[in-house]
């Protein structure tokens, strides 16, 4: 790595959002303060207008819009328009319109929510229409400042929403301050402008007995991990996970148990890591086509590493 100067002190903060952990560390202590502000406007904003389950937000209200032009902000015109590329990359594999299957799924609420009695749930359900479920990234239409969603379609922008703030927060953090910074969101990680000695060092897992490990990474780095043993419930009996295969509007074959991503931004690497979920046994040669950095452990446990994943140090914690 090409190293700026660098300072070994730093400051973290922490607390919780979106029912997940958000960590900021910075390498100027002093600046930890204002920071923290920088991001958590950043992330107010950002749910205000991408969240699925606030009936406030304006993501929430394109669903009754009646398949009609439809007047967006900036932010959520942002986040709508990265959802649509990353469907374009991975060709359809991550895809934004499977919100109204994850409503049918019982997915309708925060996670957080899901562990509530079913009267609790019914209280806290965002809406309680028959949405449209067949649909594909495709119906979507994205102007400059307007948008088009089949009726009673609701988009779903978690495959890519939370990678693309931790991108935002990072930038908007550096930008300011002109600080170090790394950004995790549940994490899906994003660093900015000078590193620790060290570099930032990232610990690679995904439960207390899945295999783990320790890598090293600079600056203008995203990684994140996607997993189908994270956020899962219980439907009708059924265990689910969060991660959709489109094509057949159910959570995706376990062939992975989690894939990690090390890019050139966080958005880039959870949108290569959900693919790869969903793609299966036939993600391995769109990996090696792709040539980035990436650690996947398997149903049974086996790590498969490619794209010059960097050597995994001994996982001491």
């Amino acid at each position: 790595m090409n190293r700026a100067a660098t300072r070994t002190a730093t400051a973290t903060a922490s607390w919780t959002v979106w029912g997940c952990a958000a960590e900021l560390t910075v390498t100027d202590p002093g600046s930890i303060e204002r920071a923290e502000q920088i991001v958590r406007a950043e992330l107010a904003k950002v749910d205000a207008a991408c969240s699925r389950f606030r009936p406030d937000s304006e993501l929430t209200m394109l669903a009754h819009s009646g398949g009609r032009p439809t007047p967006i902000s900036a932010t959520l015109h942002t986040f709508v328009d990265a959802a649509l590329s990353a469907a374009r990359l991975t060709d359809g594999a991550v895809d934004p319109t499977v919100g109204s299957t994850l409503v049918n799924l019982g997915y309708d609420r925060d996670f957080d929510a899901l562990a509530l009695s079913p009267s609790q749930r019914t209280a806290a359900a965002v809406g309680t229409a028959t949405f449209l479920t067949r649909a594909d990234w495709t119906m979507v239409r994205l102007d400059d400042d307007h948008i088009t969603v089949p009726e009673r379609l609701v988009l779903d922008l978690g495959a890519t929403a939370k990678a693309l703030a931790a991108d935002r927060c990072a930038r908007a953090v550096h930008d300011e301050l002109g600080t170090g910074v790394l950004v995790s969101l549940g994490g899906d990680i994003a660093t900015r402008g000078e590193y620790p000695d060290s570099g930032w060092r990232i610990r690679v897992c995904d439960g207390d007995s899945e295999p783990a490990t320790v890598v090293e990474i600079g600056s203008d780095t995203g990684v994140a991990t996607s997993s189908t043993l994270r956020r899962r419930w219980l439907h009708e009996g059924q265990l689910l996970h969060h991660i959709l295969d489109p094509e057949l509007s159910r959570p995706a074959e376990p062939y992975w148990r989690t894939v990690t991503v090390i890019a050139a931004s966080c958005l880039t690497a959870n949108t290569v890591g959900t693919a790869s979920i969903v793609r299966g046994s036939q993600a391995t040669a769109w990996l090696a086509h792709l040539g980035l950095p990436v650690r996947a452990v398997s149903a049974d446990g086996t790590v498969t590493r490619c794209g010059g994943w960097p050597e995994d140090e001994e996982d001491r914690s």
